[in-house]
């Protein structure tokens, strides 16, 4: 026979389930909001994460062959063959097109005047942009989720919080047993929050480092890459040749984007 009291077997009713179903349309809509959130957080995650392994990939391969050749020529017919499938065959690929392009037609438009050295910086400079702004991609949707989640899940709580007191002041009674329960569940959704924030936030944090190390080491290959264009020789020749050396080529470096939507 059991000796459960009536307190306890409200008590035990009580969790997450009830907290739902007691729910009004205000409460429910806020659980969906974070839910869609956690979604959306999850999906970016995976589909940044595989396009990061796969971009390195790649990238390494690319320069492994890069650092290899025989000639820049050689790289154009690798790429013109194969491809350019990451950002450092992307920028080498237009880069050479450009010089090859002005060299043929020259200034023919607006948008190639100036030298030939002018219109490949230019060039360059527009595809550092370009992967900039795709590594950037859904970083801004990740921020938003990490920073306001907690917030919606906080509100929930306050919601969830004053309907039960609400329900216990109409009741009568106002002992710790009945105000633990209903307070506790609404407790609840302050835990959702913070759940579907923390994996946005971290994943955002190792996202824009990884972002960062790839911009640097783009810059760093653009660098050389237009010192063999323009002089067609390694930086580490330079000063060990009797000739002169051409002048320097600032190293270029993407101008700052606005946060994407």
């Amino acid at each position: 026979m059991s000796t459960a009291t009536p307190e306890a077997a409200v008590q035990a009713g009580m969790g997450f389930g009830h907290f739902i179903a007691q729910s009004d349309a205000v409460g429910k809509t806020l659980l969906a909001i974070l839910v869609i959130m956690s979604v959306l957080s999850w999906a970016l995650i995976l589909i940044k994460g595989i396009t990061q392994i796969v971009r390195q990939r790649r990238s390494e391969k690319f320069l492994g062959f890069f650092w290899n050749a025989r000639s820049l020529d050689e790289v154009a017919g690798e790429i013109q063959t194969h491809g350019a499938h990451d950002p450092f065959g992307h920028l080498t690929a237009h880069a050479i097109h450009a010089q090859a392009h002005h060299a043929r037609y020259g200034a023919a438009k607006l948008a190639e005047a100036g030298s030939a050295q002018d219109f490949v910086t230019r060039t360059i400079k527009k595809v550092l942009d370009e992967e900039t702004t795709r590594l950037e991609n859904g970083l801004t949707t990740l921020a938003t989720i990490g920073a306001t989640a907690p917030f919606v899940g906080l509100f929930g709580t306050v919601w969830g919080v004053y309907h039960a007191l609400l329900a216990i002041g109409m009741s009568g009674s106002g002992t710790l047993d009945k105000v633990a329960g209903p307070v506790g569940e609404a407790l609840i959704m302050t835990g959702i929050g913070l759940g579907v924030a923390i994996p946005a936030v971290m994943a955002y944090n190792a996202i824009t480092r990884s972002n960062r190390v790839l911009n640097a080491k783009l810059d760093a290959f653009a660098f050389e890459l237009m010192t063999f264009l323009s002089m067609g020789s390694p930086l580490a020749d330079n000063g060990k040749s009797g000739k002169s050396a051409a002048p320097s080529v600032q190293p270029l470096r993407p101008a700052p984007l606005a946060a994407n939507t």
